[in-house]
């Protein structure tokens, strides 16, 4: 019984510290993304070098963060990797039909703006947590 307990508190906080981990890159990125965003109006004077070494910066990060997000999904029970790997496939799936009509709509000008990636990110996310929540409702 104690052997089973500390099995159970062993997961849990390895749990907690994968998501710590993840929250940390995730984070990270966010801020790169902010640096190489508003960095070549506000703090280098479009320096291509300094932009180029943003961007850089921010996908190593990135790629952190998907390391992060690999490792998160591992450490995850067997529901909650069922419920993560349904809600990204159907992200997946809307974004790329609903990227594509979108890029579309922009390229035979149905749209009066530009297609920005920001509204695709925002759909997709949305999406992302929006499967999550009813996914686990489902399987609770």
């Amino acid at each position: 019984m104690n052997t089973q307990s500390a099995q159970s508190g062993n997961w849990s906080s390895r749990v907690k510290q994968k998501t710590l981990h993840l929250a940390y890159w995730t984070a990270a990125y966010l801020v790169t993304m902010a640096i190489g965003s508003f960095g070549p109006e506000l703090i280098w004077s479009y320096n291509n070098i300094a932009s180029i070494a943003a961007i850089l910066l921010n996908a190593l990060v990135g790629f952190g963060m998907i390391y992060a997000n690999i490792q998160y999904l591992k450490e995850q029970d067997e529901m909650m990797q069922k419920i993560q790997l349904e809600s990204m496939a159907i992200s997946l799936g809307v974004g790329i039909v609903a990227g594509l009509s979108y890029s579309l709509a922009d390229a035979t000008n149905v749209i009066s703006g530009d297609a920005e990636i920001s509204f695709l990110v925002i759909l997709i996310s949305l999406t992302y947590l929006g499967s999550i929540f009813i996914k686990y409702r489902s399987l609770k």
